[in-house]
């Protein structure tokens, strides 16, 4: 019998996972359905009445977002060895970074944006959450059906012996930067950088210590820094990608600009419980990692007041 290709061994994985999930499986791919038939509608009325301005912007908050991750990359020739002890701190204050964003720069001015089309709090609070909802769906169908990595809890989702485990790692890394990207899209699609600024600021910033993650993983596998450093800064390169896909949506239909932020949130706050905080606390380092989410969490809700 020949060896099974890599695409085989993708494709008997993904049956294996909808089989052990199917009401995850069922839910998913039924988002993901509603999202893509969201996205076409989008970007027809996108490009017929959409806002050029807004689009620009949204496409410099997704390329920011790329070019940190980069620079944090291109820092892995200056840091080759960073104690786990600074990675975790830093790991914690760009998680509270991104809890505080998705708090003061999604969920609240969606359920403003959403008290204004229903004038009703309830049915304000309720599409929101709904976004949220939709957004940790998908990003727990990604984590299912999608082959990655976590340094705390090993490999993830369909088992792909021919993927190494350094480049399951890249693609949880890059995973991140979906719902990262979406964010960016959807705060620009109204133009308000009242909300965009905080939130992008806050997002590039965390983009810095992923960037030299990555870097320095693959440079323990004992890859160049050129190679490292350009694979690494390729993991952001779905930012811009989702500041596209955020935008599209957010700008179109009217109940779509509450409901996608809720969506964004939900994503981050899924990925920054499931993924970062674990992440900081494997290596018995809580308290300052702790102490780090405290910080970024108080910066960026400084960031929002100061900047709104």
């Amino acid at each position: 019998m020949p060896p099974r290709t890599l695409y085989q061994e993708l494709i008997t994985a993904w049956r294996l996972q909808r089989q052990a999930n199917p009401a995850l499986a069922v839910t998913f791919f039924a988002i993901l359905a509603g999202l893509a038939l969201l996205l076409t509608i989008s970007l027809a009325h996108s490009l017929l009445y959409g806002n050029p301005g807004y689009f620009s912007l949204a496409n410099y908050g997704g390329l920011a977002g790329f070019a940190a991750t980069a620079a944090g990359a291109f820092l892995v020739l200056f840091l080759n060895k960073t104690k786990q002890l600074t990675q975790d701190a830093l790991l914690g204050f760009a998680a509270g970074m991104m809890l505080a964003a998705s708090s003061f720069s999604l969920i609240l001015p969606g359920i403003e944006a959403a008290q204004e089309l229903f004038n009703n709090s309830g049915l304000a609070a309720l599409l929101v959450v709904c976004g949220l909802g939709l957004g940790a769906v998908l990003m727990l169908g990604l984590d299912r059906f999608v082959p990655h990595e976590h340094a705390s809890t090993g490999p993830c989702g369909p088992e792909v012996r021919r993927i190494s485990g350094i480049w399951l790692f890249v693609f949880a890394i890059a995973l991140h930067n979906i719902p990262e990207g979406m964010a960016i899209g959807v705060v620009f699609a109204h133009g308000d950088l009242s909300v965009a600024l905080p939130l992008t600021t806050a997002i590039v910033i965390q983009d810095i210590p992923e960037g030299l993650a990555v870097a320095l993983a693959l440079r323990a596998t004992g890859m160049s820094n050129r190679r490292a450093i350009l694979i690494a800064a390729g993991t952001g390169l779905l930012e811009p990608l989702g500041a596209i896909l955020g935008f599209s949506i957010a700008s179109s239909l009217v109940f779509a600009y509450p409901l996608s932020m809720g969506i964004a949130a939900g994503a981050m706050i899924f990925v920054v419980s499931h993924e970062v905080i674990p992440e900081t606390h494997r290596n018995g380092n809580q308290t300052l990692a702790t102490i780090g989410l405290m910080i970024g969490f108080m910066v960026m809700m400084f960031l929002d007041t100061a900047l709104g």
